[in-house]
């Protein structure tokens, strides 16, 4: 079997349903559905028309469209304007634009143990660690 490009760019369409596990390892648009676990070291897309149910762990990951289930990512995780996402994210950084509908508990985690807090503990830069959860509109409402 050929080895895959270093930078080839995958599409599943939106005519295209899955059941089962999904790996790839550099980018993939996914515009169908998936029910299953997705993981990768590479990009991800959800796009507007996808519905994803099952768990997300890749490098990065933009989302369009609909999940439900945790997603953990190493760098950035950008949940667009008109996407939909229940369930728990953890990244080293996060973008919500005004308009996305996220129903969960969010993490945002240091990929280095460079910031550290008078009281010991480390916390990345830019995030807040509210222990409550709020809705994501209401909280992001004034940053725009």
């Amino acid at each position: 079997m050929p080895e895959p490009l270093p930078h080839s760019k995958n599409l599943l369409s939106a005519d295209v349903e899955i059941k089962g596990s999904i790996k790839f390892t550099s980018e993939l648009t996914i515009d169908g559905k998936v029910e299953g676990e997705i993981s990768s070291n590479g990009v991800l897309t959800v796009g507007e028309n996808a519905e994803i149910k099952g768990e997300i762990k890749t490098k990065s990951v933009t989302v369009l469209g609909k999940v439900h289930g945790n997603i953990t990512v190493e760098e950035r995780c950008e949940l667009k304007s008109r996407c939909t996402l229940q369930g728990d994210l953890k990244a080293a950084r996060l973008v919500i634009e005004d308009g996305a509908t996220f129903i969960g508990k969010s993490e945002v985690t240091s990929g280095k143990p460079s910031a550290v807090s008078s009281n010991g503990g480390t916390r990345p830069e830019s995030s807040r660690n509210d222990e409550t959860a709020v809705s994501t509109k209401a909280a992001l409402a004034g940053r725009a």
